[in-house]
């Protein structure tokens, strides 16, 4: 495994861990001040001042200027998180953090799979062999022993 390879894998690890963490604070949020939809919005603006600041910083920002000409479609990812913190954030104090991610994960594989296997989205092709869904297998069996034990 290649340095970067490595480098890749322990960004989206991170990535990966700060999930349930996120929707604790957000579910434990909303709770506190009685709407899920606020908590939601405060997440967001919170995001959109990081990822606003990481822009600035990386000299990102003369990508804005190209955001017309782009396919309305790739927009639709926004709704998307939006769904997914909304939902995290009225799902998770009624259903346990773990629960929640638990099934999240599950989507995620199954969707990811899929992807990989009709290259969606511009995504490289890598069919769904055998070993591959074995894998997949695994992980869900590993993640409904944990929510088990």
């Amino acid at each position: 495994m290649s340095g970067e390879t490595l480098r890749h894998a322990a960004l989206m690890l991170a990535a990966g861990s700060g999930i349930p963490v996120l929707a604790a604070l957000n579910a434990q949020l909303g709770a506190r001040i009685g709407s899920p939809a606020a908590a939601a919005v405060v997440l967001f603006c919170v995001a959109l001042t990081g990822a606003a600041a990481t822009m600035v910083a990386t000299g990102g920002a003369d990508g804005l200027a190209r955001l017309p000409g782009q396919p309305k479609h790739l927009f639709l990812a926004g709704l998307l998180v939006a769904f997914y913190v909304l939902s995290i954030t009225y799902v998770a104090p009624r259903f346990g953090v773990g629960n929640a991610i638990f099934v999240v994960l599950l989507g995620q594989m199954i969707s990811a799979a899929a992807i990989d296997q009709f290259g969606l989205f511009g995504a490289a092709i890598r069919p769904l062999t055998a070993m591959r869904a074995s894998g997949i297998g695994f992980m869900v069996l590993g993640l409904f022993l944990i929510q088990r034990g």
